[in-house]
């Protein structure tokens, strides 16, 4: 089965005003292509005072995707949901909940920032009790009726809870919330699904495959390796300076040269012709991040262009 999604963080390292907004735009118009072309998601994160220029503001994004397209799903993954007034939260995301119909979904995380956390005014050492009294808040406020308008989707706007730790897991059965694992964690799956039966919650669960990777798409790897693979190693290693002491992801990695990292398997630069082989090989998760860490536009476009136009065909005559 083949499923395509498509991803931006708008990270730039030292992009101008300028070039953000040539970003910005180039990103709506490769969310309509993933659309036109049947892309099953747009997935928008969030960091503050990035020096890469990572967006804070996914909400914002959302709604803009959401008026530029009409099928993908639209995953903030994550939210950073303690650094936000609960209500204005609340309120955002009825919103854009109306705006694209229900297709905004909402991976609600802690965060592992510190220096976000004192940015916007907010106790790292509480993050927890601010996490509860956000999604406590957020859910009676939609519950009954404190936000207006009310939301497209009944009871509530899509909510995940997304972490890594036993605790994350107990807060999502607790609240009765679906869950997102950052990493292909089963045992951590299976865990969440006891506290779902102690607490009479529904479990729905959702993680990354166990080979989960970003694709590049080009019909020259080795030259692209060469281009584009510094872009790559920068954002591994920024995570890899966020993401301290016991804190992972599914891109997390200890790479430090681009051999390394291509061994990884995290990110791949793959022809048009080893996609084909992945997706017969049944393999057919493919997660593009065309505008990664200061890719250039063009060379989005072209992977983009490259897997719509050779592979896609290919798959569906296979």
């Amino acid at each position: 089965m083949l499923m395509s999604m498509i991803r931006f963080t708008m990270a730039n390292p030292g992009s101008s005003p300028e070039e953000q907004a040539s970003m910005h735009a180039a990103m709506l118009e490769m969310c309509e292509y993933a659309d036109n072309n049947g892309f099953m998601s747009v997935v928008l994160s969030e960091h503050h005072g990035a020096e890469n220029n990572w967006t804070p503001s996914p909400i914002l994004l959302a709604g803009m995707v959401a008026a530029r397209t009409k099928n993908v799903v639209i995953s903030l993954s994550a939210a950073l949901a303690p650094l936000y007034d609960p209500l204005r939260l609340a309120e955002d995301l009825a919103v854009v909940d109306l705006a694209s119909r229900g297709r905004v979904m909402t991976v609600a995380g802690l965060g592992y920032r510190p220096s976000e956390y004192a940015l916007l005014g907010k106790d790292f050492a509480e993050r927890g009790k601010i996490m509860d009294h956000v999604l406590e808040t957020m859910l009676a406020a939609w519950r009954d009726g404190t936000v207006t308008p009310a939301p497209y989707t009944k009871p509530h706007p899509p909510v995940f809870v997304g972490g890594e730790s036993k605790i994350a897991a107990r807060r999502a059965a607790r609240f009765g919330l679906p869950f997102q694992p950052v990493a292909h964690l089963p045992e951590l799956q299976a865990y969440y699904e006891e506290q779902c039966k102690e607490h009479g919650t529904n479990p729905v669960c959702i993680m990354p495959a166990p080979d989960y990777g970003q694709v590049h798409v080009s019909e020259d790897p080795e030259r692209d390796w060469a281009e584009i693979g510094p872009c790559f190693l920068d954002e591994a290693t920024t995570y890899a300076g966020w993401q301290t002491g016991k804190v992972s992801s599914a891109v997390h990695t200890k790479a430090s040269t681009i051999d390394e990292l291509r061994a990884t398997g995290i990110y791949n630069i793959l022809t048009p012709e080893e996609c084909i082989k992945r997706i017969k090989d049944g393999k057919g998760m493919f997660s593009f991040h065309p505008l990664c860490n200061g890719i250039s536009i063009e060379k989005g476009w072209e992977s983009l262009n490259l897997f719509v136009e050779q592979v896609l065909p290919a798959a569906s005559a296979a």
